[in-house]
């Protein structure tokens, strides 16, 4: 994506299934699963780099020893700030130790009461802010504290929820005084309330029945988290793949009705793991993908203090709408079912590249920026290799060829440099915008001499288009320097027109450049009242509180075909000083879904939201942008 966006956090969560002293004696070492977590999270480091966090819950410790752990971190590389300072915790620990008592190293008992990061349940977090500011407090795992400890409550998640304000006045209306209105509280605040009455619904239960100090365990033994999740749950309207620890040790993982945010979970006699993506269990634990399981949409992952887990449905699932850019680009291509994807989605962009290029192959070359769009072009030269095998196989039926013809078809293959490479140790570190343009320009480095000046088209495979300022200002001069006679700026994705409002930060609709695109169309046909129609559709839709049941911005694309909106597109992107010609491709969503059956969630393509909070989302947007007021969130 050469417009940068930020988007998914990423989970991680472990589960350890035996005694403390099992990974001790098998292992070597008492760091099994601090090791464990560091892998999962590095592993998804590209899904949270503004700050990142872990929590560490042991589940048999007598009274009077801290149970929970936590380290939370917005440094500039936070998982290793964090992981640093937790293994510095047991070389503390270790260092005291003299004599026979260095043993007491492997001893879990006494590692248990003595050091911190030795339990049984771990919660790992990456961070990539949509909103609030990049500070401590921002991160996840979030702590609610409580002396008992079965009303402790930990919680991480990779979520937004579209009714903050909704959910923060049910609170109010519980008698709470939340600190904030921002949705990692109101959601923490939901389930801790939960949280507590089911505490007191089994106390009330089994007093006087037990004696206090044994009503603690039998607390934690009759917990219903079903019916917590249930309650916590119901009012909810976003995208959301929620964890939480308990302070006894009962775990969750909560997915949205819709399944839009990704959860995956693998389990075996030592250990239950949950994460954001694939790959990161697989290289964490060596586990085969088939062993790899979706936590279903509408239900959560139950693990209980015992260890023992299900899967239980706590919201009814509606139709699955999985957000369809972890496919495109979020998620690592290293999953085997991402990166065949990717490819097909470079593949099916054939057609029109050959229309664009007037099927002269021998004059065009072939590249991609950034690296992310790699696999699309793998798959686009593997089809490119498809069509002219056709060709081959077409021409030699045809017959009537020299042996000199026949030589030069057999032996043609695409031309395929790497035209644009980024030099990772440039960094754009000037704030004004005309200095940084030009610092821009030396963060990438060139392949001159391999372009014919004049005569080829240069075909660069894009994984998504949104803001098209890295292009105007940069991609496409730099390319021009190259002398081509034309540049095809190729999308795997299709135009992105609408905000997200489930975790990636497209939220304001002035920022895409195929929106940009629309209004521009509008006002050269004409057509500006459609402008102030959608306007004051939207506006009656938010005073009447019916701004939910439709998504009125939809009008403003209805006029034209995709084909119009994208030559808008490039004719905006062009820098004023460019040479070359322009074209710019964008996947179709026909393609999209054919690439990526499973995952259908495509609003930001196509408007169509998944949940009602989602229209609402999308009229105030048009609102904030038609009063002045862009830069503001409309959730």
């Amino acid at each position: 994506m050469s417009d940068v966006i930020k988007h998914e956090c990423g989970i991680a969560l472990i589960r350890l299934r035996k005694p403390f002293q099992y990974y001790i004696d098998k292992y070597g070492t008492p760091l099994y699963a601090v090791y464990k977590l560091h892998t999962l999270m590095e592993k998804q480091v590209n899904r949270g780099q503004d700050g990142a966090g872990v929590a560490n819950i042991k589940i048999e410790v007598p009274p009077g020893h801290r149970y929970i752990s936590r380290y939370r971190s917005v440094d500039q590389q936070p998982v290793a700030e964090i992981f640093t300072k937790v293994q510095k915790k047991f070389k503390k620990a270790f260092k005291e130790l003299k004599g026979d008592d260095k043993d007491l190293r492997y001893d879990a008992k006494w590692l248990q009461e003595n050091v911190a990061f030795t339990g049984e349940v771990w919660l790992g977090h990456l961070r990539y802010g949509t909103h609030g500011a990049n500070e401590i407090e921002n991160c996840h795992p979030m702590l609610r504290q409580n002396s008992w400890r079965s009303r402790n409550l930990v919680v991480a998640g990779n979520f937004n929820m579209t009714n903050v304000d909704t959910l923060f006045n049910k609170l109010v209306s519980l008698g709470q005084h939340p600190k904030d209105r921002v949705d990692t509280v109101t959601v923490m605040e939901k389930i801790g309330h939960f949280l507590d009455e089911e505490n007191q619904r089994v106390f009330d239960r089994f007093k006087g029945i037990y004696e206090n100090p044994d009503l603690s365990d039998v607390i934690e033994d009759n917990m219903d988290m079903v019916r917590v999740l249930h309650r916590s749950c119901r009012d909810f309207d976003g995208g959301f793949a929620m964890c939480g620890m308990t302070g006894s040790g009962q775990a969750f993982v909560v997915r949205d009705p819709s399944g839009i945010r990704p959860a995956y979970y693998y389990a075996d006699d030592e250990v239950v793991v949950v994460a954001s993506e694939k790959p990161a269990i697989k290289a964490a634990f060596n586990a085969n993908y088939a062993d790899i399981q979706e936590i279903k949409p509408g239900h959560a992952l139950i693990i209980d203090k015992y260890g023992e887990y299900d899967q239980h449905q706590i919201l009814k699932p509606l139709e699955k709408r999985s957000c369809s850019f972890e496919r495109i680009y979020f998620s690592r291509a290293s999953d085997p079912g991402i990166y065949h994807e990717r490819k097909q989605l470079g593949q099916l962009l054939i057609p029109q590249i050959l229309q664009e290029v007037d099927y002269d192959l021998e004059n065009t070359v072939f590249s991609y920026i950034p690296n992310t769009a790699e696999t699309a072009f793998l798959g686009l030269i593997e089809g490119l290799e498809d069509y002219l095998a056709k060709q081959r196989k077409k021409a030699v039926a045809d017959g009537n060829l020299s042996p000199e013809e026949l030589d030069k078809i057999l032996s043609f293959r695409p031309r395929i440099e790497k035209l644009v490479s980024k030099d990772v140790k440039q960094r754009t570190f000037i704030t004004s915008d005309e200095a940084r343009d030009e610092m821009v320009s030396h963060v990438y480095d060139m392949t001159y001499e391999v372009v014919k000046k004049g005569v080829d088209t240069i075909v660069v495979v894009d994984d998504s288009i949104v803001r098209g300022t890295t292009l105007e200002k940069s991609i496409l001069r730099l390319l021009d320097r190259l002398g081509p006679k034309k540049i095809v700026i190729v999308s795997s994705a299709p135009q992105i027109r609408y905000p997200d409002c489930y975790g990636i930060d497209m939220s304001k609709v002035k920022d895409f450049v195929a929106f940009r695109a629309a209004l521009q169309l509008l006002k050269e046909r004409g057509l500006d009242n459609i402008r102030e129609e959608v306007y004051a559709q939207c506006v009656a839709a938010l005073e009447t509180g019916n701004a939910s049941q439709q998504n009125y911005v939809k009008a403003l694309f209805e006029p034209f075909t995709a084909e119009e909106v994208s030559r808008k597109v490039a004719e905006i992107v062009r820098p004023k000083d460019l040479k070359a010609e322009l074209s710019v491709i964008f996947q179709t969503v026909e393609n999209l879904h054919k690439a990526c059956p499973n995952h259908s969630g495509d609003w930001y393509f196509t408007g169509n939201y998944p949940t009602p909070g989602g229209n609402r989302v999308v009229n105030k947007a048009y609102v904030n942008f038609y009063e002045g007021r862009g830069v503001v969130r409309a959730y």
